[in-house]
């Protein structure tokens, strides 16, 4: 797993690479979370995932649950079918803004 955190116009954009398991996602939440702070935007790009376990989930919906409670702005961008559809299944996807591109997430979060 890579992760990559840029700031791309006020937005904390963090490009994931690979695959998200028991494993990885600790790593994840550990480096997302503290970009959670009052107000601030976050983008995770997710185009480069291969494959995402319940453990994975599990750290997105953290990262969702600080995210409300810190009063910041989360997007999820580049979802594969698969990820979309068992999001979707254990009704994960109502929790979180989506996007299909990179600049289509940055454009959300900027215009809300």
């Amino acid at each position: 797993m890579n992760i990559t955190v840029q700031n791309l116009d006020h937005v904390f954009v963090a490009k994931l690479e690979g695959e998200i398991d028991a494993k990885t996602a600790p790593t994840i939440t550990e480096q997302v979370l503290p970009l959670m702070k009052p107000g601030s935007k976050i983008l995770m790009d997710l185009t480069l995932v291969s494959y995402m376990s319940s453990a994975g989930l599990r750290s997105l919906l953290s990262i969702y649950r600080q995210s409300t409670a810190k009063d910041s702005q989360l997007v999820l961008v580049g979802l594969s079918e698969e990820l979309k559809d068992t999001m979707s299944m254990t009704g994960f996807l109502d929790f979180f803004k989506t996007a299909d591109t990179v600049d289509a997430g940055v454009e959300a979060l900027k215009s809300s």
